[in-house]
């Protein structure tokens, strides 16, 4: 997968550590062109991490929808394509609608 270097006028709109359903453990970042997830490796008792590769990098214009799930365990869903992304961050609804409003704001802008 491509780098998660910024490219020219990218912005960071919001980061995470959080976790995919089948990605696993890792850092999800949005930002007003793409969406990111970079694995992590480290355990909690030495508060050490490494981020590892980028396994997800999407142009906001190739996700075709953007929805929360769950009642105890929220989760922020985004389907690209065929494939459906379910991460668990802490503010699901915040989430969707910055992503929301980032995908609005790319196809006028």
């Amino acid at each position: 997968m491509s780098s998660a270097q910024p490219t020219p006028g990218e912005k960071r709109i919001l980061q995470e550590d959080c976790a995919e359903d089948n990605l696993k453990n890792g850092i999800l970042t949005l930002t007003n062109q793409r969406i990111l997830f970079e694995e992590t490796e480290g355990t909690m008792a030495t508060l050490s991490k490494k981020t590892g590769n980028v396994v997800l990098n999407v142009s906001l214009d190739k996700i075709s929808s953007v929805r929360t799930e769950g009642f105890i365990v929220k989760k922020v869903v985004i389907a690209v394509g065929n494939e459906v992304y379910k991460f668990g961050v802490f503010s699901t609804g915040k989430w969707a609608k910055a992503i929301g409003n980032q995908i609005k704001l790319n196809k006028t802008g």
